[in-house]
């Protein structure tokens, strides 16, 4: 039945039998962790292999004769940039191959852009006053927190079926200079799975801000990440070539969650004229990165079809996980109307919509029951959920069996804050 077609004494009665199991559960000691995102341990040992390509001296030495343990090519080697070039649409000379982070290289590219200014720009952000950013929610909380130590305002766009609320985009960038920037994830979003539709990527790439030195901040970390099908997201740069604004974009994306999420690849994709500017403080940053490391994923990775066939390995792992997520969702709590969530094709995470006003009470009960949750407000700036009813649900780390007890004391919780809302008591 629906809490909400429950009496007092029905929603007293069900919350008791809660408290109760709830008391069963705290006794077991229970260690469990569904904070954040990272491949688990069998993810990790689909790419053991990769460490063999480089076993050697003579195999330090790529395609074209570079000795890959020197210094040089800052932008990264050339078959690395070919192989993110091919994944993200672009041409290899619009790629810049970084370190293991692409969270690292979006930093960066915020820094510069308050120290130095963008391509184009008149001078650094930093000298322009209070500047803001616009913030797609739910969304990406390491995103956030990028602007938060910069001191960039943001301003909270809410998220559709389609991607961000591009009316409100449109309105925004185009009557506030002082609006630098947007964070997007558009493919799979962090956290409700939301892929970007082909006309909200038209609608980005045909912006007309205020501000000539905005730019879209393209987060595409989970570009080849389906769990089933192959789902196309339209291409940001093609299209914003087609609208003379191809500087607007920067794309990001990494081998986080393709081979090793703490010794992968990043890349950057932009214009000629963003390449070069990046390249200008860069080359005095360092000299250049682990080409050692750009070098065994392009021996092991013969094209990007190889990386494609490599995420069907991924999927076949990650699938049973998301399956037990939803399904427990389905079964235990909507014939209770007391929440909603995405059902996501890819990407690393379900977004929970629990009872308005319950989700760090659902946070808190779950923690002292030892199931570790990202915190409640996370997918927010500054932590902080209006509605306070978003969780963002990581199915990728812990074993089946294990998820399948995390998500069973998971529900339990949801029920009880839902009833102690129903009766007032919070």
């Amino acid at each position: 039945m629906l809490y909400s077609q429950m009496n007092k004494k029905e929603l007293n009665d069900c919350l008791e039998k809660l408290n109760k199991e709830y008391c069963e559960v705290k006794a077991k000691g229970l260690r469990l962790d569904m904070s954040r995102g990272k491949p688990s341990s069998d993810q990790l040992s689909l790419s053991a292999d990769m460490l063999k390509t480089v076993s050697e001296d003579s195999d330090c030495f790529s395609d074209k004769g570079t000795d890959c343990r020197n210094y040089g090519l800052l932008e990264g080697l050339p078959e690395a940039r070919k192989l993110f070039a091919d994944i993200l649409g672009v041409e290899a000379e619009n790629v810049l191959v970084g370190g293991a982070s692409s969270l690292n290289i979006m930093y960066d590219e915020v820094a510069r852009a308050m120290m130095f200014g963008v391509a184009g720009g008149d001078k650094p952000w930093s000298k322009q006053g209070k500047i803001k950013f616009l913030c797609p929610v739910p969304g990406y909380d390491r995103h956030f927190a990028i602007c938060e130590l910069m001191g960039i305002e943001m301003i909270n766009v809410a998220m559709t079926k389609d991607g961000p609320d591009m009316d409100t985009v449109e309105k925004l960038v185009s009557e506030d200079e002082s609006i630098k920037g947007i964070w997007c994830v558009p493919k799979y979003a962090n956290p409700d799975g939301t892929v970007y539709s082909d006309e909200t990527v038209r609608r980005f790439a045909a912006l007309r801000p205020k501000a000539k030195d905005f730019r879209i901040f393209w987060d595409n970390a989970y570009a080849v990440h389906d769990l089933y099908e192959e789902v196309k997201l339209a291409n940001i740069f093609s299209l914003a070539k087609q609208y003379g604004s191809e500087d607007m974009p920067i794309i990001f994306t990494s081998t986080s969650k393709i081979t090793y999420a703490g010794a992968g690849l990043a890349a950057m994709a932009a214009s000629k004229a963003n390449i070069e500017k990046t390249k200008k403080s860069l080359g005095i940053q360092t000299i250049g990165y682990d080409k050692i490391n750009q070098l065994r994923h392009v021996k092991y990775f013969a094209d990007a079809n190889a990386v494609k066939e490599h995420m069907k390995k991924h999927a076949k792992i990650l699938r049973p996980k998301f399956e037990t997520v939803l399904r427990a969702f389905e079964e235990e709590l909507r014939p209770l109307g007391i929440a909603d969530w995405s059902s996501p094709k890819g990407g690393y995470f379900i977004s929970l919509n629990v009872e308005k006003g319950c989700a760090k009470r659902v946070y808190t009960l779950a923690k002292e029951a030892g199931v570790t949750l990202t915190p409640a407000g996370a997918p927010y700036p500054y932590g902080t959920d209006q509605n306070d009813e978003n969780l963002r649900i990581a199915p990728s780390f812990p074993p089946v069996k294990e998820l399948e007890e995390a998500v069973e004391v998971l529900c339990l919780c949801v029920k009880i804050a839902a009833a102690e809302k129903y009766l007032g008591l919070m």
